[in-house]
């Protein structure tokens, strides 16, 4: 008998031990070799999900397995983890994994399994950028050390309602800390709690940001889709930049409670996803009138019956649709094989039956437009403190930061100078000062400017916010009207010159990007940005979808990544190009 219990014990541990290991190489998990093309092979390869295909899989698509039962969430959650654990320590997209994500998932198959669908993003996973406030176990720290430990009171109003609609948290992405607020001279997507986020098309490279880990993940199939927030450029940069689509919507159609912010004139929470139809159904799932943000009243008549979903369409639309140019403004600053390309694609576009008008500028483009890139102290390098934006941005992240913390519970952190405090008691983790973290090279000064305001809104406040509100307002739609006094579908424009979308984050306006391109060099992508007047989603999802449907009949696909740099592990990442 003893004989036979041992016996039985070696074979139970053996057993035990077995299940643990692989009797094979496993050669998706790492690169072979140490050469670029073994490394696009391994790292852009994901292993079927329980025999599906899910790389590049749209929401459609995995509905449809879900539905034929060749998926569960639980299952299909679990492959988007292991795609996490695949590419996470090269690309760093995730800052916090969520400990419940596969307990979300079981219930959502057990709704499902009763006969329910919440909705398109029933039992899909998702992330979000950890800005956005979740009451459950994942932390809310604007990738600063100094909001660690701190508790949210409710889930911000977006991700409360991507839980109604049956939606799957899987975690919260990397970004660039405090959304850029805290320096002026920082390395992208990089922050004290996270680390660097990199884009797998070059990883010495700018990944675009704030919403740096969004875009990431949606680019390299860790999730579908995914929330950013966007007060300039945010959300249309790094979607951009990594070859995905982007929505950044008209301030007060997303709700930004329970959003770290930075400021309410211009903070809006946008979408980041594979195809234009995926980030429609996010905004279908996020949008609404809330009432702990007034801004969202304005949208109150000016939203579609049927939803964003609705307004989706394939290249036919494009007969007869007229896009404007605006050359002077935005083009002449794209270098020139972005030109070549993208109006390549503005060929097919007219093609397509589509008119073309061009130099249908923005209005005053001359005083409104940097010449020399994206700048959001323009005012003040013309000497006009009273006509730039970061003049009252920085005031607002003062006021707006305090309201938000007076929130928190397990903090002490209550203002914009506790945080600067705090980063001086940690001074080379969070780089207090220039030199000592080399992400940080300026330091904290962007922080230390915001504070020398003390939040007064003086005569210059409401100049600059008046000036800069009301002139690109009048741009956008003056150049919507065109010179023929027709009205335009929407602008098109090269995302990549920064300028774009600070016009258009500075008006409160929507902005749609979509995968069009990459630099031969650099190895980094580029869109094709649709810009259009308040509360025009609707028109910018028609028209942008009808593009990206085009794209697939001329034979096109969305870029995917050529992990240019693996194994550099640069701080801070070049601005453009490292070796180029």
């Amino acid at each position: 008998a003893a004989l036979a219990e041992t016996t039985n014990a070696t074979f139970g541990i053996s057993q035990l031990r077995g299940s643990q290991l692989l009797d094979h190489d496993f050669l998706y998990r790492y690169p072979l070799g140490n050469t670029t093309i073994n490394a696009v092979a391994t790292l852009n390869t994901l292993d079927l999900c329980k025999g599906v295909v899910i790389e590049e899989a749209t929401i459609d698509q995995l509905q449809r397995y879900m539905a034929e039962g060749k998926l569960s969430s639980v299952q299909l959650t679990t492959c988007y983890l292991n795609r996490v654990f695949q590419v996470g320590r090269y690309i760093n997209p995730i800052l916090q994994l969520n400990p419940d994500a596969l307990h979300i998932a079981r219930k959502t198959d057990t709704v499902r399994a009763a006969g329910h669908v919440l909705s398109p993003l029933h039992g899909i996973p998702f992330v979000i950028k950890d800005n956005i406030a979740t009451r459950d176990r994942l932390e809310t720290t604007a990738g600063s050390l100094a909001l660690v430990g701190s508790i949210v009171p409710r889930d911000a109003f977006v991700v409360a309602k991507l839980r109604r609609a049956g939606a799957v948290l899987m975690g919260k992405a990397t970004l660039s800390e405090w959304a850029d607020m805290r320096s002026t001279v920082y390395s992208e997507g990089y922050s004290a709690n996270g680390g660097q986020s990199r884009s797998s098309y070059n990883l010495t490279v700018n990944p675009g940001g704030s919403s740096s880990g969004s875009a990431v993940a949606v680019a390299n199939n860790v999730v579908p889709f995914a929330l950013g927030t966007e007060t300039d450029g945010s959300v249309i940069n790094p979607a951009e930049r990594n070859a995905v689509v982007g929505i950044k919507p008209t301030v007060g159609l997303t709700s930004r409670a329970g959003v770290v912010p930075e400021s309410e004139h211009q903070d809006t929470v946008g979408i980041i996803a594979r195809t234009v139809r995926d980030a429609a159904y996010a905004l279908n799932a996020i949008y609404g009138v809330d009432l702990r943000d007034n801004y969202t009243f304005a949208q109150r008549g000016n939203t579609p019956s049927k939803g964003y979903a609705a307004a989706l369409a394939n290249h036919t639309a494009l007969q007869g649709a007229r896009f404007g140019l605006p050359w002077k403004s935005f083009w002449t600053f794209a270098d020139a094989e972005q030109q070549s390309i993208l109006l390549d694609l503005v060929d097919q576009i007219r093609t397509a039956g589509a008119f073309i008008i061009n130099n249908t500028e923005i209005t005053d483009y001359q005083t409104l437009v940097s010449p020399d890139g994206w700048n959001w102290d323009y005012g003040t390098t013309r000497g006009r403190p009273n006509e730039s934006e970061y003049t009252y941005i920085k005031v607002d992240f003062y006021n707006n930061l305090r309201s938000y913390l007076s929130e928190l519970s397990n903090t002490s952190i209550r203002s914009v100078d506790d945080v600067i405090n705090f980063n001086y008691q940690h001074p080379y983790a969070e780089g207090a000062e220039p030199g000592l973290n080399p992400a940080f090279a300026s330091g904290q000064d962007g922080l230390l400017a915001s504070a020398a305001t003390q939040g007064i809104m003086n005569e210059t406040y409401f100049q600059a916010l008046h000036f800069c509100q009301n002139r690109t307002r009048q741009g956008i739609d003056d150049a919507l009207r065109s010179s023929q006094s027709v009205k335009l579908d929407a602008l098109l424009v090269p995302p990549d010159v920064g300028q774009t979308y600070q016009i258009a984050a500075q008006a409160g306006y929507p902005m749609i990007t979509i995968p069009a391109g990459v630099h031969s060099k650099s190895g980094m992508p580029f869109g094709l940005a649709l810009m259009g007047t308040a509360f025009g989603e609707s028109e910018l999802l028609r028209t942008a979808s009808a593009i990206e449907d085009l794209q697939r009949v001329e034979g096109g696909r969305r870029a995917r990544p050529q992990w240019k740099g693996l194994g550099v592990d640069n701080v801070p990442v070049e601005s453009q190009c490292f070796g180029c």
